[in-house]
């Protein structure tokens, strides 16, 4: 059982500071934030969930499976993610490339507290083992002048990402992958790459509070499970379960932006909105959702209710489009996640022929990037983000990873999609040279 407790308060921003100070005593967290981008899909303003009460980590084998039992026996609030292979769980597939950061591929907890911001009311609510700490908590994080005294610690040695692939093999590999394409073993297929850096040491709380600021996405998401963490700026929607209805948001289409010329920025996103080879990106992907979608839907309820929309971010133009559909009866929340993981505008189409490709060609597994984190609520609804424009690190390895990615179709020319590559890797560079 949880006690639940709303409060009014004045303004969100410093409340958002002190709430993401006082999660670094717990060893897991997580903290998404919409930086005011309002949408009619969201829920929340912000939301921290800390301290485990039950928890659960696996390896891809069986993952799905565990996953529905711990929600459906948990009953409860439970936050965590999704990895990327846990394709191998879904499909005959196998991830065997090099992994720096060895995070646990399924990871959910059930959290003792959790501060929901909206507007202007923060709403808690604790398990009933702790609800008695609920004052006392409150009149910490409202000590308003206090919120950031420790938050920025020592000075650090900035870290300096170094590329996985060197940059004449990736237009090889990019070369293979048209290849392929021109064979007709796949339409698309999105293509990563890793850039790293070994024996580094950030803090995360103060490096995701950096890259929040230059970034200001819709889906901010720090995690914290012990010595992994993840910082992440994604603009991207994988899945949201509301009742009965689905909405899943792809991405596909990006153009860097020119703050300093408003008139030439504006013109990026129109050109981006025109691009014919980036709206037949977007429309290739969309067709997969749409089918991934009808596996667990009523039939003939998928729709697009968006297609090829540009919506501006802090660091990058972006094509969106949102499709919906009306779930079947008695399905399973966590089926839903199964039938569609991993999000197709992080594979390609068709979905299983492109996982295999991009496998071979890719030299690092891709863990957490490329997955999924988000939550579900007592009734079984859920919410999740694509793990895009992200650092991941290893504290006891000392392990910095940010890998980026991108639509490689018959229509791509190898040297610019290593530019589109650089430009999505710039805002953590910036981030990571920088703290």
């Amino acid at each position: 059982m949880r006690v639940s407790k709303k409060i009014k308060i004045e303004h969100a921003l410093p409340v958002k500071v002190a709430l993401l100070q006082w999660s670094r005593r717990f060893k897991e967290v997580v903290w998404f934030d919409s930086n005011e981008h309002h949408n009619s899909y969201s829920k929340f303003d912000a939301v921290l969930a800390v301290d485990a009460f039950t928890a659960i980590q696996t390896d891809a084998h069986g993952a799905f499976g565990k996953l529905q039992e711990y929600q459906e026996t948990t009953a409860d609030w439970i936050f965590g993610y999704l990895s990327y292979d846990l394709k191998n769980d879904v499909e005959d597939l196998q991830s065997s490339n090099f992994d720096g950061l060895k995070f646990p591929e399924l990871f959910f907890f059930q959290p003792k507290k959790i501060f929901f911001l909206k507007g202007n009311e923060l709403e808690l609510h604790y398990l009933g083992m702790v609800d008695d700490e609920m004052e006392e908590d409150l009149e910490e994080l409202l000590q308003k002048g206090d919120f950031q005294k420790d938050f920025f610690s020592a000075e650090r040695s900035p870290v300096k990402l170094q590329p996985r692939i060197p940059r004449e093999e990736y237009l090889q590999k990019v070369e293979k992958l048209l290849h392929h394409i021109q064979r007709g073993d796949i339409y698309e297929a999105n293509f990563c790459q890793e850039f790293f850096a070994e024996d580094a040491e950030i803090d995360a709380f103060e490096t995701f509070s950096a890259l929040n600021d230059i970034s200001h996405p819709p889906f901010a998401t720090f995690l914290r499970n012990y010595g992994h963490y993840l910082l992440s700026a994604t603009p991207e929607r994988y899945l949201q379960k509301q009742g009965r209805t689905i909405i899943s948001q792809p991405i596909k289409g990006t153009a860097g932006r020119i703050h300093s010329d408003p008139e030439k920025d504006r013109k990026l996103a129109r050109d981006l909105e025109q691009d014919p080879k980036e709206r037949s990106e977007n429309v290739m992907i969309v067709d997969l959702v749409r089918n991934d979608l009808s596996k667990t839907a009523k039939k003939g309820s998928v729709e697009v209710a968006e297609l090829c929309k540009v919506y501006s971010f802090q660091q990058v133009h972006q094509m969106i489009s949102t499709v919906k559909a009306e779930l079947e009866e008695n399905i399973p929340p966590v089926e839903v996640l199964r039938t569609t993981f991993p999000m197709g505008s992080m594979t390609g189409a068709p979905k299983v022929s492109a996982m295999k490709i991009i496998e071979e060609l890719e030299e690092t597994k891709r863990g957490l990037y490329s997955g999924a984190v988000g939550y579900f609520d007592p009734h079984g609804d859920f919410d999740f983000n694509v793990v895009i424009r992200s650092i991941l690190y290893n504290a006891e390895k000392r392990y910095v990873s940010a890998s980026v990615g991108g639509a490689i179709t018959a229509g791509s020319i190898p040297q610019k999609e290593y530019e589109e590559c650089l430009v999505k890797a710039a805002a953590l560079k910036q981030v990571l040279e920088e703290h």
